[in-house]
């Protein structure tokens, strides 16, 4: 097998082991927010919960519905949310 070969099968491992959600030698892992759990102890709706937070309504959704996952900026926003959920929007409105 040519070198390519093999890297591509290595690649190919190692992104179905990710899928997995198993930790590979070298591979950070983000562990992912559980959005429904930060909006259910704020006790907010999804609706309520997205206006608040400047967040669009289908994102929160897709999030929660495991379509999508939050990128890093949007796993920060939601580790503050969970710490200290006044942050938010004392930042956006002062």
């Amino acid at each position: 097998m040519t070198r390519i070969g093999t890297r591509l099968l290595q690649a190919a491992a190692e992104a179905a082991a990710m899928a997995r959600g198993e930790a590979l030698p070298g591979a950070t892992l983000h562990e992912q927010p559980d959005v429904r759990a930060i909006r259910a102890e704020l006790k907010l709706t999804q609706p309520a919960f997205a206006r608040r937070f400047g967040l669009p309504l289908g994102t929160v959704r897709d999030w929660e519905q495991g379509r999508a996952i939050p990128d890093q900026a949007a796993r920060t926003l939601l580790r503050v949310l969970a710490g200290d959920p006044e942050a938010v929007p004392r930042a956006r409105f002062g």
